[in-house]
């Protein structure tokens, strides 16, 4: 399992420049995200200590606080402008904290939460075991590991319209729901449960598509685009090849969403 095909700093950068559109333009996001909360329903676990994963501007921030009034929840994410939008719902949660840092290098102390919610982030770690390695590292016996991701038949009409044009990659690979659920078990995690569905979005135009993806941080960060603007003729091009996706006037755009449930094994006390 490796996303070394995606370039970190694109990535940073589209997620900082999309910081202050995210809310408006992530519908997805935000559906994805209350079915990830529901999931919480399932189980009887009471957290001390909360981490979100990939905060983003912090729109879980709320609902976990509210679902456990006596936890303290931490919003982590690795872009900048992220955290500062995720910092200013201080002011509504009393037991709250703030990390700027990256899923790979997590700077809290050995089993130190009771549960780790990460919502549509693991998709862009640019390696993603030792993400996992890390978050097994930080949570207490038998705590919680909650996370969705992007599968790989996301944007599949987009890939196939640009793959009609050029050689080049536009929309990047995710990883399938059975390698993750391998990748969990390597880095020690327990009982790892995995499911997916696949979302679809319609849209009149491409175009409406493409600058939500824009606004959302979401935009071409694959090691095998190309580096030339893409020219009026390719982008028409590109159009025609998706309208045979077409369905009463609309226009589909699939995600694939994998839902991940994960436990921490049963530490022993050390002597």
């Amino acid at each position: 399992m490796s996303m070394s095909e995606l370039e970190l700093e694109r990535v940073n950068e589209n997620f900082a420049r999309a910081a202050a559109t995210y809310d408006h333009a992530a519908v997805l996001h935000a559906e994805v995200q209350a079915r990830l909360l529901e999931r919480l329903e399932l189980t009887s676990l009471q957290p001390r200590r909360i981490l979100d994963l990939g905060t983003g501007t912090g729109r879980a921030l709320r609902p976990l606080a509210e679902r456990y009034p006596q936890a303290e929840v931490i919003a982590v994410d690795r872009v900048l402008p992220m955290i500062a939008r995720a910092r200013r719902r201080r002011w509504r949660l009393r037991r709250f904290g703030c990390a700027a840092a990256r899923a790979e290098a997590l700077p809290f102390a050995a089993q130190s939460a009771d549960l780790v919610f990460s919502n549509l982030m693991l998709h862009w770690s640019p390696a993603p075991e030792q993400a996992f390695t890390e978050i097994e590292r930080m949570l207490r016996s038998r705590s919680l590991f909650l996370f969705t991701a992007f599968g790989p038949d996301t944007l599949r009409e987009l890939r196939a319209a640009w793959s009609a044009v050029d050689g080049f990659t536009h929309v990047h690979s995710f990883e399938d729901m059975h390698n993750i659920g391998d990748a969990l078990v390597h880095a020690g995690f327990v009982e790892p449960v995995m499911d997916m569905e696949c979302i679809t979005l319609s849209y009149t135009q491409v175009r409406d598509l493409t600058r939500d993806l824009k606004q959302t941080g979401m935009g071409n960060v694959a090691a095998g685009r190309t580096r030339a603007l893409t020219g009026t003729r390719r982008w028409e091009a590109m159009e025609r090849a998706y309208e045979r996706f077409r369905v009463e006037d609309r226009l589909p755009a699939t995600y694939e969403v994998v839902y991940g449930t994960a436990w921490t094994r049963v530490r022993l006390p050390r002597r």
